[in-house]
């Protein structure tokens, strides 16, 4: 098992990308600590311990620092360490430039890249100590080149790779790595809701001509939060069947 041993909090756990990475760290033999405000998380919690795996929800927005850093206290004082902090819980709050309200850019903004920071924070005293730790953060390729209406979601996602490789240079020298993931389209419950019409024209703009599933971004997750990624750092792994070639 790639994660034996390993403590690791998932952000976002409870559905989605977040839920095939809580289920797969799992299956790979990490703790599973789930932070979601969506009460299923206890069911993908559940879910995960009557398969003989093992895994926690708190029910936590990852806005909140002083909830957060209660409970990241409660992981590390339960278990000794913090291994593993993957950064996935994000929203959108799509509209363009001239049409966006400063509230829709402030909670895209507070979840997605605030939130970032708050957890990371919170986790990094605890992995210096052990001299040991893998942070993994969600961008998107939409980081990497735009996309229409998203002027909020974009720039969160475009920070958060710049903060990877920020912290790969503060914390490095404590056996701490740092990475993002940039996923493209995925079947999420988000991305279901798209008209037939409109998702044919996705598909078809994907040199793979195909969606990602859930589990093909969790993969990347995987290998960036084993030790077979030991000397990756500061890097943005790119999962989106080609399109931002």
């Amino acid at each position: 098992m790639r994660l034996k041993d390993k403590i690791a909090i998932v952000t976002g756990g409870a559905r989605g990308i977040g839920q095939a990475i809580s289920e797969l760290f799992a299956k790979e033999g990490a703790t599973v600590i789930i932070l979601d405000l969506l009460p299923q998380g206890q069911k993908v919690a559940d879910s995960i311990n009557d398969a003989g795996r093992k895994a926690e929800y708190h029910q936590v927005s990852v806005t909140d620092k002083t909830a957060v850093e209660g409970v990241c206290k409660k992981v590390n004082d339960k278990y000794g360490k913090i291994d593993i902090l993957i950064n996935n819980a994000g929203i959108t709050r799509d509209r363009t430039l001239e049409k966006m309200s400063e509230d829709e850019w402030d909670a895209v903004i507070d979840v997605n890249l605030k939130g970032v920071f708050i957890c990371t924070q919170a986790v990094v005293p605890y992995m210096k100590v052990n001299k040991y730790g893998r942070i993994v953060s969600a961008a998107s390729n939409v980081g990497l080149r735009g996309n229409f209406g998203q002027t909020n979601y974009a720039a969160t996602k475009a920070g958060v790779i710049a903060m990877s490789k920020t912290w790969t240079m503060e914390f490095g020298k404590y056996g701490i790595t740092a990475n993002a993931i940039a996923p493209g389209f995925t079947m999420t419950d988000m991305v279901e809701k798209i008209p037939d019409e409109h998702f044919a024209k996705i598909k078809e703009s994907i040199p793979l001509r195909t969606v990602a599933q859930p589990i093909d971004i969790a993969y990347g997750y995987l290998y960036l939060a084993s030790d077979e990624a030991r000397f990756v750092s500061g890097t943005c792994l790119t999962i989106d069947g080609g399109t931002s070639r």
